[in-house]
């Protein structure tokens, strides 16, 4: 790759929100294998209709309060975690029998209102927050910088994230993954690193926006 990053380094996220499970099946059938869903309900109905294949389903959306429960019993990962309530209530309600559930803290780099995030200064007490909570296991850090076509402000939203999750793993809490990038800028979050991009458009193409 340009960025001099092994494809198997990286994990591609196909973004499904808004497609149906049929295209899921037949991107699973190509051999993907993780798919990332927005919405809880509209996700809840794939996972049921494709309950028979092995996906590991991803939730990347807001979290509410109230849909914990249903996020900690039928998503193996999720990368939105900005409160220490919600940290606590998916670990409260992830069945012991379904391992570990892999999270990620989603940070505000641009400090936009419209978006979650906890702020880069708050993220590492929250991760020693969560590091201690049962049934969680805390994988790395989540950003959705504002969207620009501007590569090097790209690259360096990218860059702060990196350098933040290396400060946290320094004060010794282990963390694997960098998941930033999404079909706009996934070129500028692998030469910043990223384990992991959420890619929506650029495989399924564009979506019906009326919701």
């Amino acid at each position: 790759m340009a960025a001099g990053r092994s494809p198997e380094d990286i994990l591609l996220v196909a973004v499904s929100k808004a497609f149906p499970a049929q295209a899921i099946k037949d991107l699973h059938e190509a051999g993907q294998r993780d798919f990332g869903e927005n919405y809880l309900q509209e996700a809840l109905a794939k996972i049921e209709a494709l309950r028979d294949l092995p996906i590991e389903w991803h939730y990347i959306g807001p979290i509410q309060s109230n849909k914990t429960r249903q996020i900690a019993e039928r998503f193996s990962w999720v990368h939105s975690v900005d409160r220490l309530k919600i940290a606590q209530r998916l670990s409260e309600a992830r069945p012991a029998s379904a391992g570990p559930l892999n999270v990620c803290i989603q940070v505000n780099l641009s400090g936009e209102a419209s978006k979650g995030g906890v702020s880069p200064a708050d993220a590492p007490a929250l991760a020693r927050e969560i590091a201690r909570l049962p049934r969680l296991k805390l994988r790395g850090l989540m950003t959705i910088p504002e969207p620009t076509g501007d590569v090097v402000v790209q690259r360096s939203r990218f860059r702060l994230l990196r350098e933040l999750k290396d400060r946290i793993v320094a004060s010794g809490l282990p963390m694997d993954s960098l998941s930033m990038g999404m079909s706009h800028d996934l070129e500028s979050a692998i030469a910043e690193c990223a384990t992991m991009v959420r890619v929506g458009t650029a495989i399924f193409g564009e979506r019906n926006t009326d919701r």
